[in-house]
């Protein structure tokens, strides 16, 4: 069994796609002779992140991420976040001539961007000197890859991501009294990812937001007709997604946005524009409908059958997830050969 520790921002007690991702990882890779721990801000003094206080930044130095990570033994280490967790592992595995892997999960230059006047280049410039001094960079999606690759990022190989269908699957659903049809969105209620394009659309029925952010209070003013549940986890997750008639994404800058992949485990169909993420998460599969005007993609959503938003669910299994992910995490360090191991596209662009 190999030792790994994932040095990272994003953890417990945060609710998000990167979290249930690290999450179930850690559950899973065990299967394959991987066994995970973590460092994550948890132990560490920490102050809240401006604009977004439910997320804490730790106050730590690259010796005392350090020596956690020695302390757990770890033979290799994997940086899924650039913030001072990951910054600080980064600088603490080049100063001791340690190999490390990354995992590239958020648009931060598109976020930043939304809120301060940062131009993108100068952020992906950054994120790309992080990344390119692993040794190898894991990316959710071919289109992904291809989009970095562009951008000047080296060594990219392709981890798929998954859900796990045996929970987010047909069922009981949420007794929700409120008029049909019901439209809904899961996820942070941030300005990046564009709830209130989704609120101000023109569709009957009743739209429905799980979640919490640092938009919430404002959206809630501004579309009083919306019905905001909070954030809900496990069975009452689920129970809600089954109670949608349509799952409305209208993100364009996730990477991939595993709760489309959720609604579709339950048999819910999804609308979203047709940008990199949806594109490879629904694409041409007949689960949902992509277009740029987001209220017809709605609409027409209403009329897919759930089977074919199941099926489709299906071919995101956490057992293929779990092997690329060790696989490329072996192969980069030198441990195994490279057959078997998710495809680098380093040669693309």
């Amino acid at each position: 069994m190999n030792k790994l520790v994932i040095a990272t921002d994003a953890w417990h007690p945060q609710v998000n796609g990167v979290v249930r991702v690290l999450d179930r990882l850690r559950r899973e890779t065990p299967a394959y002779g991987l066994e995970i721990d973590v460092v994550s801000p948890d132990g560490f003094p920490a102050v809240p992140l401006p604009t977004y206080g439910e997320i804490k930044l730790a106050l730590c130095s690259p010796s005392s991420v350090g020596r956690r990570i020695e302390a757990a033994g770890a033979e290799f280490v994997h940086i899924p976040t650039e913030g001072p967790i990951g910054m600080a592992a980064r600088r603490w595995c080049r100063r001791q001539g340690r190999g490390f892997t990354t995992s590239f999960h958020t648009r931060f230059p598109e976020y930043l961007a939304s809120r301060v006047p940062v131009p993108t280049s100068v952020s992906y410039a950054w994120l790309r000197r992080f990344h390119n001094s692993g040794l190898a960079t894991m990316v959710s999606t071919q289109t992904l890859a291809d989009e970095l690759s562009g951008r000047g990022f080296r060594k990219l190989a392709i981890w798929p991501r998954a859900v796990d269908t045996g929970v987010f699957c047909p069922g009981e659903a949420a007794a929700l009294d409120h008029p049909r049809p019901i439209f809904l969105y899961v996820g942070r209620v941030a300005v990046e990812k564009n709830v209130a394009g989704f609120l101000a659309l023109d569709l009957p029925g009743t739209k429905v937001v799980v979640g919490d952010g640092p938009q919430r209070a404002e959206l809630e003013r501004r579309f009083p007709e919306a019905k905001f549940l909070g954030v809900h986890t496990g069975d009452d997750l689920v129970r809600l997604y089954r109670a949608a008639d349509v799952f409305v994404f209208p993100s364009r800058t996730d990477t991939l946005g595993l709760v489309s992949i959720e609604a579709m485990g339950c048999g819910i169909p999804v609308a979203a524009h047709p940008v990199p993420g949806p594109r490879d998460v629904v694409g041409d599969s007949g689960a949902g409908v992509l277009d740029e005007d987001l209220r017809a993609a709605a609409l027409a959503a209403l009329d897919i059958p759930r089977e074919a938003c199941r099926e489709r669910a299906l071919q995101f299994n956490w057992s293929r997830s779990a092997e690329a992910f060790t696989d490329i995490v072996r192969t980069a360090n030198g441990r195994v050969p490279g057959a078997g191991v998710a495809k680098p596209v380093a040669a693309v662009g």
